[in-house]
């Protein structure tokens, strides 16, 4: 049996085999690609497709200017058929129709006569019946095409070259939009208004790193050539910051009251790429079917004076519930869905607003460039011939001597060549010169046209030398196509309801985020928490269920991400206003209704972060982990920052161990990571190097018998800052953290509190100043607010001071530190004890 692509002989054949699954899939892959390049999707820096640049470059090659008299469709269709587009007449003829029609395109680049079509969807009359020629605004495509301002490609036969992008001096992508649909892919770009576009292009070269939303301060959303209203701005916002978005189309409606008391509802735009006819239609079908009430006649006034369309009353109906109707069952609310992909070097890519206008300064940069070098050179060329001419009429009468006894015009090239210093070009032309070029006025004419070309070689040697200059001219371009060109809006922005997003309508304002043991959340307004002197007893600060106690507290504003971090290592995200909010004493709400965290798994870190929109913030800065036996790790913010709903792994969690602790750094911190048995170990951010997110980490301390576990991690971010140690049974203490001697990773640590059976074992680290204070709450749910500035810094291994009174059995289980509020009242209740304990001996084994 032949083997896999081996030649099987049969009589005189050789026949190959292949894998029919191979060959499907080539050969489909060769025909996407080719939809994709060839057909469905516009180039970004004309913004056209191959059949609409075709048509126009057709066009020009047949001379139909917009000042030249209108020839056949079908004469203009065959030209485009035989020389650049071989296939069907009908793809072409409906490209030029649409090019024509003033409800299709924003600016129509096709002057049409005849009957285009009309805006009830009429066919167009046939080829043979009408008449184009190109608008003058089109011609501004093509401007300086043989200048070698853009590559020429063989046509389909090789037998002509054809534009594989037009010059394009308008930004035609933007102001035409386009639609098309490809293999796996679409587009559907909107149009826009001219004088927008352009003031948004001018903006962008004046300033590189302008945003989005600067750009849209010029750029403001979509121009329809219909006209209606944009409702609502979200889906406009949306397309122009990611390439997509859906845009709401409301019709123009007004109300009109008759000499009789009827009242009508008038019509005079509807959205675009609604068909007006079908749009009666189906609403006269929708009446009938009872679906819409309060309407006794529908008719269409439409005239060559503008669209009118009347929806007559009845008496006992509201206009205004009426025409809500209409915007809810018919299409005089439609909507436009942006998709801004488009061919960039070749490959689709979906744009944003600033990519597109990126692309067409390069694009239009580049063509400046090209110009500048083909006008530089023929201005040299001229220059040359004018210096061979000045030759000439300086040593006039030598020359006609010279002239007159060669023999043939070889003779005389080669003589003037030889004796004035000629090249072969100069000698040519002067040959070829007329005599009345001998004259005294010709030969001054000739000298003001050599200094002439002298200074445009040094003009254009000085753009070709300065970018800055380059721009200026691409400024000066577009002013000019927005002086000729530039219109008023035709399609007006509402804003609706739903721009406003709830985050919108939050204020921005700290909250106190209390997570308990038993995974109840809720957020609590940071005022709630008054001030009391350290030893207090506290305040109730959360009801709680029985065995059930806080075990997470920290302050985040209102519009923070929270990235929430659960022991068996997974992440979760929710915004800070999403959480419940709730009094100090309420109980809060099950984070497993929040988020979809497994029944086995519960929450054991959780961070807040400003944006995970920001790059530059998102890839320099890191997530630091810590897992209960001591293993770190470190991975860049932007790997946490694509919302899931469902949470994504943030580190792989070895059997018997969990996470413990999450920090943000700016990757030249300082991390010191305590354990229960009272030592700490204090080591540069840089010794633990940077690794993906499902990556288990480095060890980063080591723990002391089968007992010992970590309890805390802290990133120093502050110079000005001590070390607070707060043990289980209320002691605690400040310490410098210079006390704590930096080591390598790995390592035991030092001693961070004298820990024995008064103190307890550790049980928090936190990085504090002065002017913070403490919130500590224990197992019953009390709470104790104090300021940082009552403890006073003592040594690193001494036992600390009692920080609060707790009952038999209880323990702390959290400890925050949070920023002091001044000028709130003092809690009564609380009993001051500022008495250190006295028991404060100092164990120097380390």
């Amino acid at each position: 049996m032949a083997e896999d692509n081996e030649d099987i002989p049969i009589g005189d054949q050789h026949i190959i085999p292949i894998n029919i699954e191979d060959e499907m899939r080539g050969a489909y892959i060769d025909y996407s690609m080719s939809v994709i390049i060839s057909r469905a999707l516009p180039d970004v820096r004309d913004g056209l497709k191959p059949v609409h640049r075709r048509v126009l470059y057709g066009m020009l090659d047949l001379g139909v200017l917009h000042n030249r008299a209108y020839k056949k469709s079908a004469r203009i269709v065959g030209e485009v058929l035989g020389k650049y587009h071989p296939h069907g007449d009908s793809s072409v003829y409906d490209t030029m129709v649409r090019m024509a029609q003033h409800w299709s395109l924003r600016y129509p680049l096709v002057d049409g006569q005849g009957n285009f079509g009309s805006v009830d969807g009429d066919s167009p009359a046939a080829m043979r019946y009408t008449e184009a020629r190109l608008r003058r605004i089109a011609e501004e495509l093509l401007t300086d095409i043989n200048k070698n301002t853009v590559d020429f490609s063989p046509n389909f036969d090789d037998s002509l070259k054809e534009p594989s992008v037009l010059p394009a001096k308008i930004p035609n992508l933007l102001i035409n939009g386009t639609s098309g649909i490809a293999v796996g892919m679409a587009t559907n770009m909107a149009p826009h208004n001219l004088t927008e576009v352009v003031n948004g292009i001018i903006a962008y070269i004046d300033n590189r790193d302008i945003t989005i939303p600067e750009l849209m301060e010029h750029v403001t959303a979509p121009d329809f050539p219909t006209g209606a209203t944009i409702y609502g701005y979200q889906g406009v916002r949306s397309a122009y910051e990611t390439g997509r978005g859906r845009v709401v189309l409301r019709a123009k409606a007004q109300f009109e009251t008759l000499k009789s008391g009827k009242e009508q509802i008038i019509i005079s735009e509807i959205p675009y790429q609604v068909n007006k006819a079908n749009m009666i239609e189906k609403t006269a079908a929708l009446i009938n079917e009872k679906k819409l009430e309060g309407i006794s006649d529908i008719r269409d006034e439409s005239d060559r004076n503008g669209m009118r369309i009347v929806y007559d009353i009845k008496k006992d109906a509201i206009p205004n519930i009426v025409l809500n109707n209409l915007y809810k069952y018919t299409q005089l609310q439609s909507s436009f869905g942006v998709n801004n992909v488009a061919l960039v070097h070749g490959r689709p890519q979906t744009l944003n607003l600033k990519d597109i206008i990126k692309y067409f300064v390069e694009h239009r940069h580049d063509v400046v460039v090209r110009r500048t070098e083909y006008e530089l050179e023929e201005a040299e060329k001229r220059a040359h011939i004018l210096e061979g001419y000045l030759i000439a009429l300086d040593n006039l009468d030598a020359v006609i001597e010279l002239i007159r006894a060669s023999r043939d015009p070889e003779i005389a090239k080669t003589g003037l060549m030889e004796k004035f210093g000629l090249s072969e070009i100069q000698a040519k032309a002067i040959l070829e010169m007329r005599l009345q070029r001998l004259t005294g006025l010709e030969r001054e004419k000739i000298q003001k046209e050599y200094e002439e070309i002298k200074e445009l070689i040094d003009y254009l040697k000085s753009v070709l030398a300065s970018e800055e200059l380059r721009m200026d001219i691409i400024k000066t371009e577009l002013q000019e196509i927005k002086d000729k060109y530039g219109d008023e809006r035709r399609s007006d922005i509402e804003h609706a309801a739903d721009d406003f997003t709830a985050e919108d309508m939050i204020p921005d304002e700290e909250m106190v985020i209390t997570i308990s043991h038993e995974g109840y959340i809720k957020r609590t307004a940071l005022t709630e928490y008054k001030t009391q002197g350290r030893g207090g007893v506290g305040s109730r600060g959360a009801a709680t269920k029985t065995d059930d106690f806080t075990e997470h507290l920290f302050i985040a504003s209102t519009h923070n991400y929270l990235l929430i971090f659960t022991e068996h290592g997974k992440v979760f995200w929710k915004k800070v206003w999403e959480i419940p909010e709730g009094g100090k004493a309420t109980k809060g709400r099950a984070i497993q209704n929040l988020i979809n965290i497994e029944s086995s798994d519960s929450v054991r870190a959780v961070i807040n972060v400003t944006t995970l929109g920001d790059e530059d913030y998102i890839n320099n800065n890191f997530i630091v982990m810590c897992t209960k036996n001591g293993t770190i790790k470190k991975t860049p913010l932007e790997a946490y920052s694509r919302p899931r709903t469902n949470g994504i792994n943030a580190i792989t969690i070895h059997e018997g161990d969990k996470l413990l602790n999450v920090s943000l750094t700016n990757g030249d911190n300082h991390i010191v990571i305590a354990k229960k048995s009272g030592r700490a170990i204090h080591f540069h951010e840089s010794d633990v190097r940077s690794m993906g997110r499902t990556a288990a980490g480095v060890r980063g301390v080591a723990l002391e018998g089968a007992d010992d576990e970590v309890i805390g991690m802290v990133c120093i971010t502050r110079d000005d800052a001590n070390l607070l140690v707060v043990s289980e049974k209320g002691y605690g203490k400040r310490s410098e953290i210079g006390a704590y001697r930096i080591t390598k990773r790995g390592g035991k640590g030092v001693k961070a509190m004298n820990v024995t059976d008064k103190t307890g074992a550790l049980v928090a680290i936190k990085e504090v100043i002065d002017t913070d204070d403490l919130m500590i709450i224990n197992r019953s749910g009390i709470t104790i607010r104090m300021a940082v500035d009552t403890l006073r810094v003592m040594g690193r291994a001494t036992q600390g001071v009692r920080l609060i009174k707790l009952g038999d059995n209880d323990k702390i289980s959290s400890v925050e530190k949070i920023e002091r509020i001044e000028g709130e009242e003092e809690e009564n209740g609380g009993e001051e004890n500022t008495t250190p304990d006295t028991d404060n001996k100092t164990d120097n084994n380390e």
